[in-house]
């Protein structure tokens, strides 16, 4: 067997040897993550104002419901994990042909719906099996190096899990329901608590006193934040297990508060001038704001749509351009600066998640709410690609032999 420094030797030459987009997680699947947010919703839209065949697809609805959130979401979650487990445990990361590899089989769950049935056993077992082969190449990078954040692995193999879950429902499985796809949220929704909690105070306070400023600066999460992380995870069992329940509404009302009296300790409004880390705080605004109407939706006062679009259209897709663009920058060796092109798809994607909450709300005529909200999506993702799909797929400026991902 392999020494482990011919392994290192390994994936030194990998990485050296292999095309920029694929020396590092953070590359293909952030480009994968932006275009399948892109064609996922014109896909949608398109079934939705009778412009495709709704026998392109088995269910439109649920495909839509799928697709974003396994699909889209789960992208960017496997990019972020594959970029962070590396500075993590200091290990090199995973490069060249075995990335490629598990891209490829990510993609494949993209496109095989479009093939096969959505009871076959095949495309059910690839999309969750995914997650739990990422879980498990990351466990392992975690494991050897002795590393806290085995956490975040558990979460990605429930997510896994979920995603068999809700392919299962697809199939036909009524007995499932919709709980594979509520679970993926939930996890989703504490992966942000979580992996926020520790960057956005972070950020800020790095920029804060890079600029001298005055007064008390944010901390790194304390027995508050654990507090609400508690709160937060206990109010979304509530809704997975005790949904349309008061116990589930006043649960999800008080972690709302426990979220938003959270960011408010962050210190965002000290920020504003830095558009990399105001979009954080702006991003996670959506989590108690999402919380706070799913709270309301348990207790039949609004739609529970308007809830899950304001924690995936805002606090998600926010949160994702937010750490891709930064991400995206810091590992291609560029300055940590927004440019217009980025302050302009974080406003785009503001707008797209007010508009689509509006339109769940009844404000104004819908389809032509959709319609609005659907083109500053494509806006935003759009003009990321534009401006960071060079940068994902051309070597680190501070780099070019490809020795750093």
């Amino acid at each position: 067997m392999p020494t482990n420094t011919e392994r290192l030797e390994l994936r030194r030459k990998r990485m050296a040897d292999s095309p920029a987009v694929l020396r590092g997680g953070f590359r293909p699947f952030f480009l994968g993550a932006s275009l399948w947010a892109i064609f996922a919703l014109a896909a949608w839209l398109a079934f939705l104002f009778g412009l495709a065949p709704h026998t392109l697809i088995d269910d439109p609805l649920a495909w839509h419901r799928h697709e974003m959130l396994f699909g889209f979401v789960g992208a960017a979650i496997a990019g972020f994990a594959l970029t962070a487990v590396p500075n993590w445990t200091g290990r090199l990361p995973i490069a060249g042909g075995p990335l490629a590899a598990l891209f490829g089989i990510w993609a494949a769950g993209r496109i095989l719906p479009f093939v096969l049935a959505d009871e076959n056993v095949f495309l059910i077992a690839l999309d969750g099996g995914f997650y739990l082969l990422l879980a498990g190449l990351l466990g392992r990078e975690i494991i050897k190096s002795h590393n806290r954040n085995l956490p975040i692995v558990a979460v990605i193999s429930l997510f896994g899990v979920a995603a068999l879950l809700d392919r299962a429902a697809m199939a036909g499985n009524t007995e499932i329901g919709s709980l594979g796809r509520q679970c993926g949220l939930a996890l989703v929704i504490f992966l942000i608590s979580v992996v926020a909690g520790r960057i956005v105070p972070s950020f800020t306070r790095n920029w804060l006193a890079a600029q001298s400023a005055q007064g008390p600066l944010p901390t790194q999460p304390g027995l508050f934040d654990k507090l609400v992380l508690i709160l937060t995870l206990v109010a979304l069992l509530l809704w997975l297990f005790a949904p349309s329940s008061l116990l589930a509404g006043a649960a999800l009302s008080i972690a709302a508060i426990g979220q938003f009296v959270r960011l408010l300790r962050w210190q965002g409004w000290r920020c504003y001038s830095n558009g990399l880390v105001a979009v954080l705080h702006v991003g996670y605004s959506w989590l108690p704001i999402g919380l706070f109407l799913l709270g309301l939706s348990q207790l039949a006062l609004i739609p529970e749509s308007s809830a899950i679009h304001a924690l995936s259209a805002g606090a998600m897709a926010t949160m994702i351009l937010a750490v891709m663009s930064r991400a995206s920058l810091g590992h291609t060796g560029r300055p940590l600066v927004a440019s217009r092109i980025t302050l302009t798809f974080y406003l785009l994607v503001t707008l797209a998640a007010i508009i689509r909450v509006a339109a769940g709300l009844g404000i104004a005529q819908q389809q032509m709410m959709l319609a609005i909200a659907g083109a500053a999506w494509f806006g935003a993702f759009g003009l990321f690609l534009l401006e960071y799909g060079p940068m994902l797929c051309s070597a680190r400026r501070d780099d070019p032999q490809g020795k750093m991902p």
